[in-house]
């Protein structure tokens, strides 16, 4: 959908504003540990005060109950996540699962492969935010496709969840691809 002639889309950017309590550690956690930019700050009366960070391009997932569920078998071995998680694609989700434990999360569930690919953990994290890390694999070597559905390693095929099934501008329409 556009809002005008130009094709431009309606909405610009997703802003997810989080409320902290403790906001010196929270802005240490995601802008010094987890790296994210500083894009503005402000300042009000009265010890007003926010911070901007930048977080890449954006997305407003949407998934229904059996999804969630799903995902969070796959991500966290059942483990609920909250009604709002968010999601960050990292390089190196190992790494930087073991930064944030160190600057201060609290792991959930440590990096594993996922049926579609990534390499995702969990964490609970300053300012009440439960987050995911994921790590893009790219395409299964051949070896990996013939061990995919052996038991025990995490990489159960499951055709309509395969990343193949994405084009570049997202999923294909009537296909369901689980994300983090």
């Amino acid at each position: 959908m556009t809002s005008d002639s130009t094709d431009r889309p309606r909405v610009r950017q997703l802003r997810l504003v989080v409320t902290a309590d403790d906001y010196e550690a929270a802005l240490a956690f995601y802008r010094d540990v987890l790296g994210l930019p500083e894009h503005e700050a402000y300042q009000g009366e009265d010890g007003a005060r926010v911070t901007i960070l930048d977080a890449g391009r954006a997305t407003l997932e949407l998934s229904n109950p059996a999804q969630v569920r799903m995902i969070d078998a796959v991500e966290a071995e059942g483990s609920p996540s909250a009604r709002i998680r968010v999601a960050f694609e990292v390089d190196d989700s190992a790494a930087v699962t073991h930064d944030l434990v160190r600057g201060g999360a609290e792991l959930v569930a440590s990096p594993r492969q996922t049926p579609w690919r990534s390499l995702n953990s969990r964490l609970e994290a300053p300012a009440g935010l439960q987050l995911t890390l994921f790590q893009e694999l790219g395409p299964a070597s051949a070896a990996e496709d013939e061990n995919e559905d052996e038991p025990g390693n995490g990489t159960a095929s499951t055709a309509g969840n395969r990343r193949e099934n994405a084009t570049e501008n997202g999923p294909v329409h009537g296909t369901q691809e689980p994300r983090p």
